[in-house]
């Protein structure tokens, strides 16, 4: 990454938000780097106004362009990854550490094609202390809201998460006239694994299939656990294959799989594509109706043996 040196150009292309005239952006140039209070109050008030970092990006870059020219705007913390909607591929790129004393907040990245004064370069540093606390708070909101969102034991997404994923994934579908289908899967045998074993191995095979079920579905795939020994798989832009390929899987990898085998666990699946007649409710239903079918010939079968 370089360090740049510069030219002070206020005049962003990607600055669409501004409505000031030339003699108005060139009489608000600082003559020294300290902005005037109600600048910094009106800044923070529009900042503490939401706790969406998407919002707050947007909201901090219409201030950020009225002093630098950049087409980019990108933060990344541990977890996170942000783009500003719109950014697009610059000639170079100028990245700061944001940090609250040693604590340490993220990188964020200006996609550039034009150095940075001298000026311009204190003054940003000046707008990222406006953006330091409400950032802080965000990511804050957004870890309490995915662990709100996630099954404690798995890791995977819980029943609240997936009733929100699985209303988007069909509002997507219905606008992009793309395929969705849903895979529903109930564990066989499990109670007995309980039972003869004890609740910490049950535990641990709980574990170890969500693992199995992550290797078995794409990136971009929703993995969820209603709860007890019940699973549900979103799957978007799907084609007429998508779901036998991932039943497929999970039986095989129930198979091989060491820990599972061992316990000789089982899982019925029910699955379905979604069809424009559909609401969440029956959508779920039909695959919900195909997984009771496959339990109970699955516990015909095991009757007979």
């Amino acid at each position: 990454m370089q360090t740049l040196n510069v030219l002070d150009n206020r005049f962003s292309p990607f600055n669409t938000y501004s409505t000031l005239s030339t003699d108005a952006l060139v009489a608000e140039t600082f003559t020294n780097t300290v902005f005037d209070k109600r600048q910094v109050l009106a800044l923070m008030t529009k900042l503490q106004t939401t706790l969406d970092i998407d919002e707050l990006i947007h909201i901090f870059s219409v201030e950020a362009t009225r002093y630098i020219d950049f087409s980019g705007l990108y933060f990344k913390s541990h977890k996170l990854n942000k783009v500003l909607r719109g950014s697009r591929k610059a000639k170079k790129e100028r990245r700061f550490e944001l940090k609250i004393a040693d604590d340490f907040i993220g990188t964020l990245s200006y996609g550039i094609n034009s150095p940075i004064s001298l000026t311009n370069f204190k003054v940003l540093e000046q707008l990222h202390q406006c953006l330091l606390h409400p950032l802080k708070n965000a990511i804050a909101y957004h870890a309490a809201m995915e662990l709100a969102m996630q099954d404690a034991l798995t890791g995977l997404g819980n029943r609240r998460y997936f009733d929100e994923q699985l209303k988007r994934a069909m509002h997507n579908a219905n606008r992009h006239h793309s395929v969705v289908g849903l895979v529903l899967g109930d564990l066989d045998k499990f109670k007995i694994i309980n039972d003869t074993h004890g609740h910490l191995t049950g535990d641990l095979v709980l574990q170890e299939f969500a693992n199995v079920l992550r290797q078995c579905i794409r990136d971009s795939d929703g993995l969820f656990r209603f709860g007890g020994d019940e699973f549900a798989i979103i799957v978007e832009n799907a084609n007429d294959t998508a779901l036998t390929i991932i039943e497929n899987r999970i039986n095989l990898a129930l198979t091989s799989n060491v820990l599972l085998n061992k316990y000789q666990l089982g899982c019925s699946i029910g699955s379905t594509f979604m069809n424009r007649a559909d609401n969440e409710i029956s959508f779920f239903e039909r695959a919900d109706e195909t997984l009771y079918r496959r339990k109970m010939q699955s516990a015909t079968r095991l009757s007979v043996v």
